[in-house]
């Protein structure tokens, strides 16, 4: 038989199967009124060349490329946590700073507005996206919307933010009764399915009979995530004390505990930021290639600076990942309130003064962990495109990707850890009520008590 927290691992389990099932049949659905093989062809034309194309792609699940019903997916939802996010960590309104403080009315509250913020964002790019798809070239007597009408127009708007309310509800149906982050998840299924592409290309070497390139290739990857999930996982624990304390007269020694700070605290948004930086004159480029400053067209000169081995993009994209490493670490954690709380529970550093100096003793900390994690997440980024000139791989993972994957995959194993240690703590708690119950102990009050028998 089954116990609780078995049936309800197994519970979550079949529900996300459920849930994500449904979002891939979503995203085979089309947009009504357009080719689907023109926006195809595009895509495959354009996407190792356009980062910010891979990156909706990616984001999208997939869905992009197929022009369908999940065509901007998460990303408004994405944008939306990032904006709200990056408000509160500078503290610019502080009705967000209140809510935050209010626990989980607050939550809700931030969650609620986050939507809201979705759905207005969702109208945005669903217009933009609309005038991109527009602009596309076709071959000549090709169409690539059948009737371009006023109604049309709204019809794909309404049904391109419908498509990414669906998918933010999915997302946070997961995340609620499922097995992870939903939203991750769903991200993490869009790049599980180009997975096959690396493969194919994997066995196209081994038909060309070039084993050492293969080998070398398989080894270079195998590196690499292997070093990720260090990366990932890596802390630096800085010990704390705590001060002695007495409890109903009862002395305790000090407590030490420690405080961890991941070498990576900004994940991928660092990348995130950096793509949507740089790819923005890119994608004016692409869809505008006749633009011109001072009659000189400046739309191939960008194409061609956007080429994902030329050192000066490497170089622009290194300094632009660490700088917005920086600027996330300083908005999503703060040396003064840490040291501060520290202050107020009567916690300190070994050797280092509370107040001020343990402020400037953490901030030290984490600058140097910012900058180690920032040129690896670059390394990782850049490193895919590379290994594709050098091995002639017409597709390879993207860093991006693989960070996304390793993370997600990283959560839904602490999840699944924490399931089988509750199990494990039922079981725990059942056998020692058995073995108290045989002893004549009760518990009562929280203190264990002897049951004396009044016969005896």
């Amino acid at each position: 038989m089954l116990s609780t927290y078995t049936y309800d691992c197994l519970k979550r389990l079949f529900f996300t199967i459920g849930i994500l099932i449904v979002y891939r049949i979503g995203v085979s659905i089309p947009i009504p009124g357009i080719n689907v093989n023109i926006i195809h062809q595009f895509f495959h034309m354009h996407t190792n060349h356009n980062g910010f194309l891979n990156f909706l792609d990616i984001f999208s699940g997939g869905a992009l490329n197929r022009m369908s019903i999940f065509s901007i997916g998460v990303v408004p939802y994405i944008n939306s946590s990032i904006v709200i996010n990056l408000i509160q960590g500078a503290h610019i309104m502080p009705y967000l700073d209140k809510l935050s403080t209010e626990g989980e009315h607050g939550r809700k509250r931030l969650n609620q507005i986050t939507r809201y913020l979705t759905l207005l964002l969702g109208i945005v790019q669903s217009i933009f996206l609309l005038i991109a798809i527009k602009r596309i070239p076709t071959p000549l007597g090709t169409l690539l919307i059948t009737n371009p009408s006023i109604s049309w127009h709204v019809l794909v708007i309404i049904t391109l933010v419908t498509g990414s309310m669906f998918v933010m509800w999915s997302g946070e149906q997961i995340t609620e009764y499922g097995i992870c982050n939903g939203i991750s998840l769903i991200i993490l299924i869009g790049i599980i399915e180009r997975f096959p592409n690396s493969f194919y290309a994997i066995v196209r070497l081994i038909t060309q009979k070039t084993y050492s390139s293969l080998l070398l290739l398989v080894s270079i990857v195998v590196i690499m995530f292997i070093s990720v999930i260090y990366i990932e996982t890596a802390q630096r624990k800085i010990p704390i004390h705590y001060t002695k304390k007495f409890i109903e007269y009862e002395p305790y020694n000090d407590q030490r505990s420690f405080l961890p700070i991941r070498i990576d605290q900004s994940g991928v948004m660092a990348i995130v930021f950096t793509i949507s930086i740089l790819s923005i004159p890119l994608t004016i480029a692409q869809l505008f290639p006749k633009i011109s400053v001072c009659g000189h067209l400046i739309s191939q000169p960008i194409i061609n600076f956007n080429i994902k081995t030329n050192a000066y993009y490497n170089i622009v994209y290194t300094c632009l990942v660490i700088f917005f490493c920086y600027f996330y670490n300083s908005i999503s954690f703060n040396p003064s309130d840490i040291a501060q709380y520290m202050k107020k529970c009567g916690g300190f550093i070994p050797g280092i003064r509370s107040g001020a100096s343990t402020r400037c003793y953490i901030k030290h900390i984490i600058d140097r962990l910012t900058l180690v994690g920032a040129i690896f997440v670059s390394f990782i980024s850049l490193g895919p495109n590379y290994l594709k000139k050098f091995f002639h791989l017409p597709y390879l993972f993207s860093g991006t990707a693989l960070l996304i994957t390793i993370s997600v995959t990283l959560d839904i194993i602490a999840r699944f850890e924490s399931y089988f240690i509750m199990r494990n703590y039922e079981n725990f708690i059942t056998n020692s009520e058995n073995i108290m119950k045989g002893k004549g102990i009760k518990k009562q009050d929280n203190k264990f008590i002897i049951n004396y028998n009044k016969n005896q």
